[in-house]
């Protein structure tokens, strides 16, 4: 299969002057040695990653582990301080903010672990509120929600509020959200881990066929080995900002 996201030498460190980190990198010097000399946080490593269209792509690590931090900069929510973010072989990080905006509108979304839904809008106007920002006309916007809630099975709610929806409902609309830009790429942040055991396995089962049938690249962070099986085609294991380790799911 193509390749569609791939992440080369990748870093990024947080704080003030970022570059002072990287002569203690070259050292051997671990991430707490790091912080401890220079106040420096190192989120990420050296990452490199090749992920194929169509597959899901699991990154799991524990907490602190920088799973998080990664799956931001795949769509630059922060910006990376060394190393190429590349989408079907354009480095993201080199393109102009309007190029970028391009990016985000037509071929990447993310769903949060927080539902994140305007309480006084109902749940299509929630859908379609991402491509009202991008400034998508109201018609096309409102046919592009609705199919997303069709595609998530909530179609009939369209014109409800998210206070009558259940957690595992409101997380349904947030994937909607998503879908409606029929991105290429959906980033996943912990979608599933704030949701009841019985609705996160129903919303782990959902998003399967949902990738079955429409074939996105997916990019789903976990902290939680049974999920990354169940759903994933290839896990990536971090640890300390680093990538140590990927192979098949199954």
């Amino acid at each position: 299969m193509a390749i569609k996201l791939e992440v080369k030498n990748l870093y990024k460190i947080f704080g003030e002057h970022p570059q002072r980190a990287f002569k203690y990198i070259e050292k051997g010097l671990s991430k707490e040695q790091i912080l401890d000399k220079t106040g420096l946080s190192l989120g990420v490593k050296d990452a490199s990653l090749a992920i194929e269209e169509g597959e899901i792509f699991v990154i799991m690590g524990l907490s602190g582990s920088g799973k998080s931090t990664m799956v931001r900069l795949l769509n630059r929510l922060i910006e990376p301080t060394r190393g190429q973010v590349l989408i079907d072989g354009v480095d993201i990080a080199k393109i102009s903010d309007a190029e970028l905006r391009e990016v985000r509108r037509k071929k990447i979304a993310m769903v949060f672990q927080s539902f994140a839904l305007m309480p006084h809008m109902t749940v299509l106007d929630n859908t379609a509120f991402g491509m009202e920002l991008a400034g998508v006309a109201a018609e096309e916007r409102r046919e592009k929600a609705l199919d997303a809630l069709r595609q998530v099975g909530l179609e009939n709610y369209a014109h409800g509020y998210p206070d009558e929806l259940s957690g595992g409902m409101r997380q349904r609309v947030g994937l909607a959200r998503a879908l409606a830009i029929n991105p290429d790429i959906l980033l996943m942040d912990e979608a599933f881990s704030a949701l009841d055991p019985l609705i996160r396995t129903e919303m782990q089962d959902e998003l399967v066929k949902l990738q079955a049938k429409h074939q996105r690249t997916v990019v789903f962070i976990s902290h939680d080995l049974d999920e990354a099986m169940r759903i994933g085609d290839r896990i990536a294991i971090m640890q300390n900002g680093e990538v140590v380790q990927v192979g098949n799911a199954r």
